[in-house]
């Protein structure tokens, strides 16, 4: 499987599993991201960090880590 931050610029995804544990995942989950959910890659930082989305109609920037524990299919 592929995660959040291997996806490319303009690609639309669906989240298939979130990875993680306690406030993490708890955290990303009150961002809107779950499973199920249509998310469209606007832009990457030059070095990765953070990755500029759209989910649920409103852009959020999230850091490479925190996109790592999104699984997409």
């Amino acid at each position: 499987m592929r995660t959040l931050k291997e996806a490319k610029i303009g690609e639309t995804v669906i989240v298939s599993k979130l990875i993680g544990e306690g406030a993490v995942k708890r955290r990303i989950m009150d961002m809107g991201i779950t499973k199920g959910t249509e998310i469209f890659v606007r832009k990457v930082a030059p070095l990765g960090d953070p990755v500029e989305v759209k989910v649920r109609g409103y852009e959020l920037s999230l850091r490479k880590a925190d996109a790592e524990m999104i699984l997409i299919g």
